[in-house]
């Protein structure tokens, strides 16, 4: 998780920004979590790889200010992807327990908003957009169906 969240994160950006900065014209988009607003039992190094991709791209948009580089982090909640199953290794009944009675979000629906940022014109930046499911209010609390 270190080194996707974290180091990847920070690769790519010591490698992208520099030419954004020198075109003029860019936009980093950073796909954070809920995680790395609110902490919960058994999450705390995903949780601290998602509150750095926060703080890093808050860092990232006070480092380019005075640049028409925009800096975003989407920030969602439960989204349905086959995360769960890495999570739990490979363990399919857990993995489904994970959204049992819950609409989650899906990759589409971030897809979505991560267009909507990208495309907004551009004296505008979405710094932070966190995303929830309706049946979710906060990392631990969610509400399930029958």
């Amino acid at each position: 998780m270190i080194d996707t969240n974290v180091k990847g994160l920070l690769y790519m950006t010591r490698s992208l920004v520099p030419g954004m900065v020198s075109r003029a014209h860019g936009h980093v988009i950073n796909i954070g979590s809920i995680a790395g607003h609110q902490t919960y039992p058994g999450g705390n190094v995903y949780c601290a790889t998602k509150a750095a991709v926060r703080v890093l791209s808050e860092g990232l948009k006070m480092d380019l200010l005075g640049t028409p580089v925009r800096v975003t982090s989407v920030d969602p909640g439960m989204v349905e992807t086959e995360f769960s199953q890495v999570r739990f290794q490979g363990n399919t009944d857990r993995a489904k327990q994970v959204y049992q009675g819950v609409t989650p979000l899906t990759a589409e629906d971030i897809a979505e908003i991560v267009v909507f940022c990208a495309t907004r014109p551009a004296h505008v930046n979405l710094s932070e957009v966190v995303v929830l499911a309706t049946a979710q209010g906060s990392a631990t609390l969610v509400h399930r169906h029958p």
